[in-house]
């Protein structure tokens, strides 16, 4: 009887763990998938782009999405659009808790008529 209760409770850990590191991991992710519309793109450079603010504000609310994933970070800034070309890159900034400057670089991962898809380092 103790034997079957000592597995059950280890079982019951490991599927705890298992769920919550699964958890973490959909929730830090740092990859995001935009639309193009009216609402979300600017020019850059002649290239169709993610405007400025819909980039810094999403960077912002990923960069730090649970208390044991990242760093947060508050006023993110990006210096233009992100061009919806793959491969382009941007580097974004914004404030550690100490006030310290943290730079945060951009990068297109993937990039259609419709969408882009970009990630940023944590």
């Amino acid at each position: 009887m103790q034997r079957r209760f000592l597995v059950g409770v280890v079982g019951g850990a490991t599927a705890v763990v298992a769920l919550g590191g699964l958890g973490t991991y959909l929730l830090a992710g740092t990859e995001s998938n935009t639309s193009l519309d009216e609402y979300s793109t600017v020019t850059v450079d002649g290239h169709k782009a993610l405007s400025a603010n819909i980039v810094a504000t999403r960077t912002q609310s990923k960069y730090h999405p649970l208390p044991w994933v990242g760093e947060k970070v508050t006023g993110v800034t990006c210096p233009t659009g992100l061009k919806a070309v793959a491969g382009a890159t941007l580097k974004c900034t914004g404030k550690d808790s100490d006030g310290k400057a943290v730079s945060i670089p951009v990068r297109v991962v993937k990039a259609g008529a419709k969408s882009v898809t970009w990630t940023f380092e944590r």
